[in-house]
């Protein structure tokens, strides 16, 4: 699938549970239904998926791990915090580049306007 399409399908379910529910929830409650609207338009969607640390020839696993991978091309990042800061950014920045994903969303659901809660990066 076209990522401005896989994209475009991962804001189109955000937005949707966003309407249904609200601000206010665990990030875990969002996650959980935003991985279950993209499987019901047939995407793959993985949770929690591991992101190694690689240095060198070794592997380190240090228990980073990426909120949703889609499609196995775009990153996921979910908050519920009242605005963005440095780290969010960092954090998505660095999975993307551990990963070697080329796009990532940052979507932050503790907002009255989600417009205003997501940020796309791209490496």
């Amino acid at each position: 699938m076209e990522i401005n399409k896989i994209t475009h399908e991962i804001l189109d379910s955000a937005y949707k549970v966003h309407t249904s529910l609200g601000p206010g929830l665990l990030e875990s409650a969002y996650k959980a239904c935003l991985a279950y609207e993209l499987r019901k338009k047939g995407m793959k969607v993985e949770e929690e998926k591991d992101v190694p640390l690689i240095y060198e020839e070794i592997k380190l696993d240090c228990g980073y791990r990426m909120d949703l991978l889609v499609e196995d091309q775009v990153i996921i990042e979910l908050k519920t915090v009242d605005s963005f800061s440095d780290v969010h950014f960092a954090q998505i920045l660095t999975y993307l580049r551990l990963s070697n994903k080329k796009i990532g969303l940052l979507i932050n659901f503790n907002i009255k306007s989600l417009k205003e809660g997501i940020k796309r990066f791209i490496l």
